[in-house]
């Protein structure tokens, strides 16, 4: 039986280690040296990439995208797409999502690995009909948790609709590292034996059991595995590419990535996460093994987001408070899964109810938001207490809140003018407005500055 890899160093690793922050000009020299490591892909796009590009990293993510594109033609390229969230934190009309997927077939991307954050299936129907519009590969995700209401048999239906809606390849992303390897074992071939499609297998070794679970995985019959390369891998980010490879091939299975050519990817990468632990901005407490996260179900990027938003409010003493708080606001929405943008949401409020010293006492709008439906149905029953608490009489939504939005390319575009190139701009400042704004004045002052120094040198 063949096992392949996808590599996740230049976006899932650097995400859950160090919040997302390796920038292009770091990783570009060993693109070209990544692209004959025989990955069946290479995730590097999508998930927080976009937000970082903007906020801290000073660069243009299609540009980024395209840049990737161009040193590797030989390897498939791989994003996370939130679904109707595309890459922000809130629903997004049809026209936008449709947009967004065809701009980054166009930049480059192959596959397309698209999940809803509470498994609803209505929030996919729009990007995986866009992406095989497209030719892409359209990979749809099981957002992976555990609670009286997430079952086997639940999972299977999700995976026949998931079927039935012309997925190409069926993800089980579990983003907290809690999948035992019977829970593993069990999943992949009740998957397996349900439907006819490729399955994958995404997890963390947040817990400690994700060289374990991969293993029972492949043995169930998982295609794929996403790893990370050694130096980049562990605690909150994936089991280790080498150590995998190294494994399976002992036990028999078909492994194509060349070894040498992970030991240069992962010598180059060294340094850089050397870098990252001198300065700081590698926690060490990210690169642990902790297993209160069985409990908690905190995934790797909102562990490192929530050590973020303690530091800032110097309220590192409230750790462990919140995590034992996380699950608490967890059962109370439902117990949606732990998977952005519901992990910030669960996470946020968790911090507010410890800071505040008092439960829902100041309510996040993205809680409110969840409450009245905006991010689709919940899994399990919502506390009525905390809905009437916070919606008064208002009734939740129950149709798909895509619908009542209205097209916001066009309009966009139009009240952009010329700020805006071309429609990826546009989708930059859909996505995040304060930011997208910042980058495009940037750009000019850059070009204006270019241009002056020119005309100098011609005077010259």
């Amino acid at each position: 039986m063949k096992v392949q890899f996808t590599e996740t160093v230049l976006r899932d690793a650097n995400q859950s280690l160090i919040a997302t922050r390796l920038p292009y000009s770091k990783f570009e020299p060993i693109l070209e040296t990544m692209d004959q490591a025989g990955f069946y892909s290479v995730e590097c796009w999508g998930g927080a990439t976009f937000d970082t590009c903007l906020r801290y990293l000073d660069e243009d993510p299609w540009e980024r995208l395209q840049k990737i594109r161009k040193k590797m033609p030989n390897t498939k390229l791989q994003m996370l797409l939130r679904g109707q969230n595309i890459l922000g934190y809130k629903h997004y009309p049809d026209d936008v999502v449709r947009a967004f997927v065809r701009n980054a077939v166009d930049c480059g991307i192959d596959i397309i690995r698209i999940f809803d954050a509470l498994n609803d299936l209505r929030n996919l129907e729009v990007a995986v009909d866009e992406t095989l519009k497209r030719g892409a590969h359209a990979s749809c995700a099981i957002s992976y948790t555990t609670s009286p209401v997430h079952t086997l048999d639940n999972y299977v239906k999700l995976v026949k609709d998931m079927q039935s809606m012309g997925a190409n390849s069926i993800c089980i992303k579990d983003m907290a590292g809690v999948m035992s390897p019977q829970e593993a074992y069990a999943l992949v071939s009740a998957i397996k034996g349900s439907v006819d499609l490729p399955v994958i297998l995404h997890t963390h070794c947040t817990t400690g059991l994700a060289f374990m679970t991969c293993l029972k995985a492949v043995e169930a019959g998982a295609d794929v595995i996403d790893t990370a390369i050694s130096c980049f891998s562990g605690g909150t980010s994936q089991p280790a590419t080498e150590t995998l490879a190294y494994a399976l091939k002992q036990l028999g299975y078909d492994v194509d990535v060349d070894t040498a050519v992970l030991k240069q990817i992962n010598d180059y990468f060294k340094p850089i996460r050397n870098e990252c632990l001198e300065s700081g901005q590698l926690d060490p407490t990210v690169m642990a093994t902790d297993t209160d996260a069985l409990n908690y179900m905190v995934p790797g990027g909102m562990l490192s987001n929530l050590i973020s938003q303690l530091k800032m409010q110097n309220a590192m003493d409230k750790f462990d408070e919140a995590l034992a708080e996380t699950p608490r606001v967890r059962k109370d929405l439902g117990y949606p899964p732990l998977v952005t943008p519901t992990s910030q949401i669960v996470g946020v409020q968790a911090v507010n109810n410890v800071l505040a010293g008092e439960r829902y006492k100041n309510v996040s709008m993205e809680v409110k938001a969840y409450l009245r439906g905006e991010y689709g149905t919940p899994p399990g029953t919502v506390d009525p207490e905390l809905i009437k608490k916070v919606l008064g009489d208002e009734q939740p939504l129950t149709g798909r809140y895509a619908d009542t939005l209205e097209p916001m390319v066009e309009k966009t575009a139009a009240e952009l003018g010329d700020k805006a190139r071309d429609e990826r701009d546009v989708l930059s400042y859909i996505s995040f407005p304060v930011l997208a704004e910042k980058h495009f004045a940037k750009r000019k002052e850059k070009e204006e500055r270019t241009s002056s120094y020119s005309i100098v040198k011609l005077e010259d």
